[in-house]
Parts: C-alpha cells; structure tokens; sequence
C-alpha cells in the first residue's frame, strides 16, 4: 500500500545569507548594496575605434567588435563603410562563470559570405583591476590593434576592463553573459531592470447642474433629457430630469478618472429619449481637462456656462452649427482624495493626489531580492521545461522590475531597491513572473503571448520593528483551479528605518485616508467603479512603457478580481469571525463555570473581587486598564519574530473542494455547462436560506423588543409597563451599589438555588410578539 507524500512545506524560514559582502561595522552594512549578496562581474566597454584599414573591395569595412570570454561572446551592433566607429557598450560576464584567463576583443569586418577579422587585443584576467563604487569609473584607453600571430596591425580599439559587483553603475544597461541565447534589441529590453512610476490619478467631479434653452426636434412632446459624459472609456450619465422642460435641471455627480498627462477631453452630450431605444443629441461639447480648476478641500468651485454645438448633415457632410443652447456645470480635479488603484486591505499608498497636501516622509524602506529556489517549469522550450523568472516589486507610486534570469530555476538576482514611506500602515508587494516575451514573442513559445505568474508575497510595514534587517524565504504560493500549489520560495531582505519616531507614533491617530473621503464620501458604488477604472488608466499607462510592464503583472500586483464570489473565500471570511468572537465564546464559558461553582476557590475570589468593585465603583476603570497592561507585557515574550506570509490553513486553500475553486476560476458572466451552473445555483441557494433564517432571527428578537412598548400585545405591555413602574420606585429608594450587589450575587449563586428551566424574564421576552405573523 502507498504512502500518502508529505505536505509540502508552506511555511516561512528565517535565513542568514551573506549581505553586503560581510563588510560590517556596528549595526550596518558599508557596501552600497548592502541587503543583497555581493555578485563578482568582469566588466567590458567597448567605446570606439579608428583608423581602422578597409577590407573589401571599395577599400572601406563595416566593423564591429566580437568580445569573448571562454565560451561566452557579446558582438556590438555594426556600421556600414566607417572606418571611425563609435559604440559605447558594456559587457557584463559573471565571474563565477568564467572559466577562461584570458578576455579577446576583436574587431572584425561584417561579410556576406565570412566576417574578415581587423585585428584584436587581448588581456590577461589577473591583470584586470578591480572597481568598487563610489570609486570614479575606470577611463578608457586606447589599444593597438594586434593579428593572429601577435603582430601590431593597423587600427586602435578603445576599451575599458575591469572587476566591479552588481553596484556599478553600468550593471542595468550591460550585455550580460546570463542573456547570451536572448538576440534582438526588443528582447534584450525585456529582460533589463527597470523602476516604472504609475501616472498622476486625479478624481474628476462633474456636477451637472441644468441646461437653457434646448431645441428638440419635436416641439409638441415634453422632452426627456439627460446629459452623457464620456472621459476616455468611462462613460457615465446623469437621471432623466425630472423638469420635463427646455430648461431642465439634474444637480448630479459624477465622478470619473484622469491621468497625468491629460490626453483625453471630457465630452458631454445632452440627449432627449425620444422612444424606449432611440435617442436624440439635442447638443454637445468638448472641455480639455488641462484647463479645468484643481480643489484641494471641500470649499466649492465657482460652476460656469458652456455653449452647445450641434452637428447637421448638408449634402452628406457634418456641418456645425452653433446656436444659443448651453449648459451650467461645476467641474474640477479633486486634490484632496487619494485615489485608489489597490485593494484597501493590501493599500501601499494613502496620500492625496495634490502633492501641496502630502506630510514629510517618516522613513525608507528598503528591499533586497536576493534569489529564488525550486521554481517550477513554466513553458516548454526545445522539448524540456525552463522559466525566465523576474520580480516585479511595487510600493507607492514606484513599480520596480528586475532583470530577468534566462533558463535557471534557482534565479539569483541579488538587486536592492529603496522607497520613501509615508505611512507604516501600508503593504509593499513582490512578485514573480516568467517572461514569456524573448526569443520574438510568447506566442510561438508557449506562452499564448501572457507572462506567467509564479507568485506573490506582501508585507505589512507596521509588522517590522525598525532598523532590523529581516532576512527570509517566503514560499510561492499559487491557487489553481486542482488547489493551491506551492512554485518555489523567494528570499527576500527588508528594512525599515525610521527617520522620526515621533512622527511615526503620531500617524496612529491620524486618519487611514485624506480628509475629504471622511467630508465629502463616496458611496461604495461610486469606489468600485473609480477603482477598477483607476486599474484600468495604470495597468495602460504601464503597458505603453519601454520595456512595457503588462497588464496580466499590473492587474496580479493590484489584486485585479478579488471581490469575485468565491465559497472558499466565503468560508475562511466565517471561521475568521468565528475566531476573532472565540476569545468573547471562551470569557462566557469561564463565567458560567463561576456560576455553576466548577471551581469553588476561583469562584469565591470572584466574588470577593465582586464586592470589592461594588463598594469601591471607582477601581472599575482603573482594574480593567490595568489588567490589559498585564495581558500586554505577558504576550510581549512569544510577540511574532517573523512577518506574516500567506497562510493556507487561515484561506481554506488546502481544503477547499475541487468544484468550488473550478467556481472561483470561472469566468463572469459563466462559461460552465449549464448542468453545472444549475448546480451552483442550487448550491448558493440552500446557503442564501440558511443566511436568510438567521437574519429573520435577529430581525424577530429586534421586533420583540419594540413590541415591550408598543401594546401589540395589550398584556405583556401592560405587565412590563407596571414592572418599570415598581423598579423606578425600588431604585429611587435604594442605593445603587445595593442593587449592584443583590444583582451580581444573584448571578452567581450556587447551583442548588438554580433551576433547569429557563429563567422568568427570557420566558416572558419568547412570548413577545413579532412581525413574523405578517410574512406572506
């Protein structure tokens, strides 16, 4: 019989890798890059030659140069009948792959039929010097040209050789010997670092307020109109007016989102429904957002006139012609919001869009990725499994991308990135891609034209202590439609450094989000719309980028399609409500034993701390603030050491049932078989009557409580009406400590004064009437 295999490990693993070198001097590292694993590269620019001799039969030469190192070879790009090239590239060979002592520059003739060789130069590896920033660049000097024999030829070559590390300066635009099977130019810009910066989003409020003197086309019909907005794709439209008139009015918002540069105008279009699917234009208008009024708080704008113009066809051309409609509108680009492009729960960005608004910084945070481990095949290439693996790290406005690495399922990219913080309240997110856009494209290698997501991390900065430098390899891990699959781990070095403790503190009391979200809301409609529009605007603006940051990693980094219905996540939502009202479950169940005397000697201290609050009311406060101290000082020994990571127990992902994660990964509106869908239906429906009994519950318990006073039942009224009657008397007369004290030893009296039967009070509120009687 066979054994079940182990679960695979899900967890995450504090590491100790070797940052910066070693280089260490009290609690810091000295190297530039000290967060990541110092990488040994040999560095070649080839800047220029001349004088080079012509070669072919018109007495000139197209060169270019041949850098080689063992088996690894880099070649610039070449120019046609120039015997003065200049070139100006950097060749970057990793020292851990060299297997050569000797470097070979050559400087060669391109031909149609062989390539003629100029001359070369050669240098020896262990005369190479070594560079480490912030030393000045290394200057290049000229070299004669030498043959195959070692003779001097006629030509020179201008290089410069040296050691440095993945710190220099020409490390990010360097032909790397890890990328010698990518060619063309637009591939080796796929697979190069780079840091994106997401576009300006600016809300734009429109407020339509009414229109004059419209001419419809029917004179003898009150017209219905509304006004259409069209920014870019968002097209929003006011009510039908309710003032059936020429001059009819709406006072409605609308909100949409621009982008920096503002490319596309607001246009506006008065339409009149003249039949249930056939409008009229009655007048249109064009605003550039450019010109419009910024607000930065809730203080109004000044609202202004603008003129209709009117399309006609003359002899089947559109001529416009003006005439004295316009329209009355309040528009402005609102400041004072913060737009939001995330989901709230993982948001690494609050401020306002106006930069005048935004608070100094509190602090930087800084990450190193250092390398993967165990990643699994992502396409197939040549008959066998590889990946290209990236990172993609985003905080704030800054998107970062590392450099990809070709072919290697233990990728070490080992490159540090920095980001300004604002608020610690916020979440930076890494995730790993494979590249499926070199060798000329993804489709014709399997990728279907979509880099692939491999995984993401995300890590809440208020769960870092400061100046600490964590050190851990977080696993990968993916939810797929046969359960959650764990892709490989990524090793991952962060710190948080404070710039002002002070400051810090002082943002906990702060709002989450800018003021005029608490002023002037939006309701939660209006942010799902302006969100995934907002999605939309960055995911575009990223696409069009050189190299382009697509829109499958954009839309996987801002968690694009969370608010999808899904029963596992359905279910981690309940058991997490369930835990967090456990500690309130677990406090009733040790005050019923109290009551039931379980443990008699806890009981009576309860009861002596009982009198003890009674006769002395003002310990209350200070007893209970007390107590949370201790709590507090007494978890301070077993507080968390590592940050949080995505936990599958916590999601249901390990249990979840292959039906409902194919649901989860259906699309919308569905593409299942309509047995299956009928399934699902039926499924949601028997839950939906569960939910819908147990808010039925709470609506009678609510009902029974009005009905106390509401002589729906003229007896129970009656009945409770004199019981308060007769208990403001006894309480007017009595001490209150008296009463609090006759009450709490009620409660907790010994169980041979108990009954089984439910107490006289509940008895009296189940009999209480509800509206249940009037449910059809």
């Amino acid at each position: 019989m066979m054994q079940r295999p182990p679960p695979e490990d899900f967890s995450l693993k504090e590491t100790r890798p070797h940052l910066g070198g070693g280089k260490i001097t009290g609690d810091k590292l000295t190297s530039t890059y000290d967060l990541v694993e110092q990488m040994q590269y040999l560095y070649v620019r080839v800047v220029k030659a001349k004088e080079l001799p012509g070669k072919d039969l018109t007495g000139s030469c197209d060169p270019y140069v041949e850098v080689k190192l063992g088996n690894y070879k880099g070649t610039t790009r070449h120019f046609e009948k120039k015997s003065n090239p200049e070139w100006n590239q950097v060749f970057a060979f990793s020292k851990d792959r060299i297997q050569a002592s000797f470097l070979e520059a050559t400087v060669k003739d391109k031909d149609v039929v062989k390539d003629d060789l100029i001359g070369r130069v050669v240098f020896d590896l262990n005369e190479v010097p070594k560079r480490v920033p912030p030393d000045s660049p290394l200057a290049p000097q000229w070299y004669r040209l030498e043959g195959t024999k070692g003779e001097k030829v006629r030509g020179e070559l201008m290089l410069a050789v040296w050691f440095g590390t993945q710190a220099d300066e020409a490390f990010p635009e360097a032909w790397h010997s890890d990328a010698a099977t990518v060619s063309g130019t637009d591939a080796l810009a796929n697979i190069r670092s780079k840091v994106y910066l997401s576009p300006k989003l600016w809300y734009l409020r429109v407020n339509v307020i009414e229109a004059q003197d419209l001419i419809p086309s029917d004179k003898g019909r009150y017209p219905e109109v509304y006004v259409k907005a069209i920014v870019g794709n968002q097209a929003l439209r006011t009510r039908v007016s309710q003032s059936r008139t020429i001059n009819p009015m709406w006072n409605e918002d609308l909100m949409f989102v621009a982008a920096e540069p503002f490319e596309e105008p607001l246009i506006l279009s008065v339409e009149d429904r003249v039949a249930p699917n056939k409008d009229e234009v009655l007048g249109r208008c064009a605003i550039p957002l450019q010109h419009l009024d910024k607000r930065f708080d809730h203080r109004p704008v000044n609202s202004r006139w603008f003129n209709l113009e009117k399309h006609i066809m003359v002899d089947g051309e559109k001529k416009e012609i003006k005439f004295a409609s316009r329209i009355h509108m309040r528009i402005c680009l609102e400041g004072g919001y913060h737009v939001l492009d995330e989901s709230t729960h993982y948001s690494s960005d609050l401020r306002p869009t106006a930069k005048q608004l935004w608070k100094p910084n509190i602090g930087v945070l800084e990450l190193g990725i250092l390398n993967a481990t165990g990643l699994m095949p992502m396409k197939n290439k040549d008959g066998r499994g590889t990946t290209d693996a990236y990172c993609v790290a985003k905080y704030g406005q800054k998107w970062i991308r590392t450099r990809t690495i070709i072919d290697s399922f233990t990728p070490r990219w080992n490159e540090q990135y920095t980001w300004e913080v604002f608020d610690p309240c916020t979440v930076i997110t890494v995730g790993v891609f494979d590249n499926c856009h070199l060798h000329g494209g993804g489709e014709k290698n399997g990728g279907g034209g979509k880099d692939s997501r491999i995984g993401k991390v995300r890590i809440r900065l208020s769960t870092l202590e400061t100046d600490r430098v964590y050190t851990h390899s977080y696993p990968l891990l993916v939810l797929h439609p046969n359960g959650v699959k764990k892709m490989g781990e990524i090793h991952l070095a962060v710190r948080f450094t404070c710039s002002s403790l002070l400051n810090m503190m002082y943002m906990y009391s702060v709002p989450l989000l800018p003021k005029m979200h608490y002023i002037h809301p939006l309701t939660v409609s209006q942010l799902d719309n302006l969100r995934h529009q907002a999605t939309q605007i960055v995911s575009m603006r990223l696409t069009r980028a050189e190299p382009p940051l697509r829109k499958e990693v954009v839309e996987y980094m801002l968690d694009v399609g969370s608010h999808m219905w899904s029963m596992r996540r359905s279910k981690a939502n309940f058991f997490r409500i369930m835990g967090v009202l456990s500690g309130l479950i677990a406090v009733g169940k040790w005050f019923e034993q109290i009551c039931n005397w379980k443990n008699p000697i806890t009981t009576v201290l309860i009861h002596l701390l009982f009198i003890i609050l009674v006769v002395y009311p003002e310990l209350i406060l200070p007893t209970v603030f007390l107590y949370l101290f201790l709590i507090g000082v007494w978890y301070y020994r077993w507080r968390p050491r590592h940050p949080p990571h995505m936990d599958t127990r916590l999601s249901h992902a390990d249990s979840a049932h292959p039906d409902e994660l194919d649901e989860e990964f259906d699309t919308f509106p569905t593409s299942r078989p309509s047995d299956i869908v009928r399934m699902r239906y039926d499924r949601l429906r028997s839950i939906a009557g569960r939910i819908q009994t147990v808010v039925g519950d709470l609506a009678t318990q609510g009902e029974r409580l009005q009905s106390l006073l509401s002589w729906r039942d003229p007896r129970a009224t009656a009945l409770f009406v004199l019981f308060c009657l007769i208990a403001a008397v006894v309480l007017y007369v009595t001490p209150f400590q008296v009463v609090a004290l006759l009450v709490g030893i009620y409660v907790l009296r010994h169980p041979r004064f108990r009954y089984r039967l439910p107490s006289v009070p509940l008895n009296f509120f189940r009999r209480l009437p509800a509206r249940t009687d009037c449910m059809l």
